[in-house]
Formats: structure tokens, sequence, C-alpha cells
């Protein structure tokens, strides 16, 4: 039986923002018997994954406890979830899996298993171990050429359990003993509209804050996802996939110098 232990992971030394800490009261509201542990560079060694450790010297925070959460809770035992998921109801059903995850399903379909949503596993459970070391045991965040692999991680995820048997179906499913739920259970929002549908299998809610984006990559995400909710996703995706948008947007998010630097590279 997995543990009544909560962790979260918050790196950098800055304080939680406030959207974070309601997602924790929200933990405590319906996980009350429940231990909550902060994992931190205080209290974790950070130099025992290179990928973690690369990440974390370029201060590129949200892809820090990619690895680190998987190994919290292979080490301790407990339920994981980010700092940006919300807590709706009882977690408790779910302490009689061994491993579980949750799949996200996107607005265009796509489907992945995405550890950020939240995440549960007994001490030193098997499942777990073999998905930590086959995806990240040879992995960098550096690339050769100085840039950093910003892969996420339910991609990878995602391609280490298709080996598995999972199928990218937005259904229970279980492979290799690890029980993975539909979205409706811990993914009820949707990254690209930010649209809301709760079932009553619904326990938790990831509301995407992205801490891996820069302040304008978060602009121009919201604006993507207004515009969503106006005329549609697959409207709204057309005119944010058209050539003029496109280079607007990357010059926005990126800013003039960087776009410059790579419009250079071209000529």
């Amino acid at each position: 039986m997995i543990p009544k232990i909560i962790h979260y992971c918050w790196f950098g030394g800055n304080p939680l923002p406030e959207s974070a800490k309601k997602c924790i009261d929200s933990w405590k509201k319906y996980c009350p018997n429940y231990e909550i542990r902060e994992w931190n560079e205080t209290n974790y060694d950070l130099s025992s994954n290179h990928y973690m450790e690369e990440a974390y010297s370029r201060k590129i925070w949200g892809f820090v406890p990619d690895y680190a959460r998987l190994d919290i809770v292979y080490q301790h035992g407990g339920i994981y979830m980010d700092v940006d998921v919300e807590v709706v109801r009882s977690m408790d059903e779910l302490l009689n899996n061994a491993f579980y995850m949750g799949i996200e399903k996107s607005a265009s379909g796509s489907i992945s298993v995405n550890p950020g949503l939240g995440f549960g596993a007994e001490k030193h459970d098997p499942g777990i171990y073999k998905l930590m070391h086959e995806i990240y045991d040879n992995l960098s965040f550096i690339n050769q050429d100085g840039t950093v692999n910003k892969t996420p991680s339910p991609i990878m995820n995602t391609e280490y359990l298709e080996t598995l048997g999972f199928k990218r179906e937005d259904r229970e499913q279980t492979v290799e003993g690890i029980h993975i739920y539909p979205s409706e259970c811990f993914c009820p929002k949707n990254f690209e509209t930010a649209e809301i549908h709760c079932t009553d299998k619904t326990y938790s809610i990831h509301h995407f804050d992205a801490s891996w984006y820069t302040s304008h990559e978060k602009k121009w995400h919201v604006m993507r996802q207004k515009l969503a909710q106006k005329i549609g996703f697959e409207k709204s995706n057309f005119v944010f996939e058209l050539l003029p948008i496109r280079l607007v947007g990357r010059i926005y998010k990126s800013g003039w110098k960087e776009a410059w630097k790579r419009a250079k590279k071209h000529f």
C-alpha cells in the first residue's frame, strides 16, 4: 500500500507563489491525515543524477524535478504532485495501487502520461525504478553545442511506457504493474484551451503553471488559450500556425536579440 505522504519539489530558493500555496491548501483540505514533504536543494542530493544536476546548474528549475520526483517516491513511497495541482477529493482510494500514473489528453487528441499531474508508488517499487533509470541514466540536459534539452518529461515517459505495452488511448490501463488512469482523473483541464471538465472520477486538476516558460512564453500561451476559448481550438491553432504569426511569436517569446541570433544562422 502507498503510504500517506505527499511529496513536492521546490528548487531555486524563490518563495512559493500564491497559486502554489492555494494548491497545497487543497491537499491539506482533502488529505488531512497525510504528511506533506517539501524537497529542495537543502535536503536532496542534486548530484545523484547528471541530467538533474545540469538542469540545476542552468537554473532551469522546471526540469530539475523530472528525475528527483521519481527518485524521491522510489526511496520513500507516497504521492508526488507538482505545486500547480489542485486536489478536489480524497486520494485514499489511490493508496491501494503499487504504482499509478495519469494520462493527459490535448485538445488535438494527443495522449501522454504526465508525471507532473501526480503519481504514487510504494517504497522501492520495481516499476518506478526501471522507468527512472531507463530514461535518465544516460540522458544529458546540456547538449554538446551548449543548448539545452527541453524535451518534456511526458514525451519521454510515454515513449518508455509504450515499450511496456501502453496504448495512446484515453482509457484506464495497466502495464507491467503500473496502473494508468484516464485524463478525467488527474487532468480535466485542457492545456491549449484552459477549459475544465471535471467528472465524478476527478481527483485533482493540473493547472499547467509551466514553470519552465519565460514570462513572455506564458503570455503568448495565454493569448492562444483565450483565442481558442472564443473561436475553438482548431481555428485558433490554424491562426497561430500561420507563418507571419509564428514569426511574431518567436520574436515575442525569445526577444529581438535572440531572434536575430537565430536568423543570422540562416545567412
